[in-house]
């Protein structure tokens, strides 16, 4: 079965590599791709603006004018945007997979909600290493208990909006789950001065930005004597990409649903 797709910020930085690999990878074609209004490339050849050539096929302004044409819609938009571009896809029948970041609570319960009449993949994070991380970091957790204090460190390029990152986030929300503990009142996001011992509860995220650092996320658990450090280290955009695609060609042979990357990749307790 060929997955057609329609790739939503499809000039930017992570819809014109997921378009690029598209072009290369078997079992998948783009159909469409949608960018914001006004934008200086709406009505062009997707493939002529991002360096892939003449691919015959225009960069609409709206999602309602290609949606017909797609099984899924990859969605690496604005986290504002994001219910909207879901309300259409639902209506019409069809998947959507967003790795769009910075999304707010309200705007992911509304996703799960729509998730009810359509199939959903939606991830921080589409890197396979990363949600192999996400496992271990569980698996660890679980194994270290209370006896370990959690200190997480991301770095990313100095364009980045979001801080803490969606993936740093989604490390201290697995890593609390297993902990029993609360982020709301238990995550610590900066230290200065005088703030006294740590303690116990405590998960810290500290946020890096500079240059055009891709991202890159470590998990320490220290502990007396010895510590335990994870590392994530993205060397391109590729990895995201790939990982959309993957996660595009899976979604489509689903029942409705919300899915993350760790139903795409079989990781998923039973």
């Amino acid at each position: 079965m060929m997955v057609k797709a329609i790739v939503i910020g499809g000039a930017g930085k992570m819809g014109s590599r997921i378009i690029n690999l598209i072009s290369a990878t078997d079992g998948i074609e783009l159909v469409g791709a949608v960018e914001r209004k006004g934008h200086p490339f709406v009505g062009k050849d997707v493939g002529e603006q991002i360096g892939l050539g003449t691919i015959r096929v225009a960069i609409d302004d709206d999602l309602e004018s290609c949606i017909d044409k797609g099984d899924v819609v990859i969605d690496f938009s604005h986290h504002d945007a994001v219910v909207g571009h879901i309300k259409i896809a639902a209506e019409h029948t069809k998947a959507m997979v967003i790795g769009t970041t910075g999304l707010t609570a309200e705007e992911t319960d509304q996703i799960r909600n729509l998730s009810k009449t359509t199939k959903v993949v939606q991830a921080p994070n589409m890197s396979v290493g990363v949600n192999v991380m996400f496992k271990i970091l569980d698996y660890v957790a679980g194994i270290l208990g209370d006896d370990f204090d959690v200190e997480i460190v991301e770095a990313h390029h100095n364009l980045k909006k979001d801080a803490p990152s969606g993936t740093a986030v989604k490390m201290a929300q697995i890593i609390a789950e297993r902990l029993g503990r609360d982020l709301g009142t238990d995550a610590v996001y900066e230290r200065k001065g005088m703030i006294g011992a740590r303690t116990k509860k405590e998960i810290g995220l500290q946020t890096l930005r500079a240059g055009d650092i891709v991202g890159e996320h470590t998990v320490m658990f220290g502990g007396i004597g010895e510590r335990l450090e994870f590392i994530h280290r993205a060397h391109s955009r590729d990895n995201f990409a790939k990982g959309a695609i993957m996660a595009a060609k899976w979604v489509v042979n689903q029942g409705n649903g919300f899915f993350d990357m760790q139903d795409v990749l079989g990781l998923r307790e039973s």
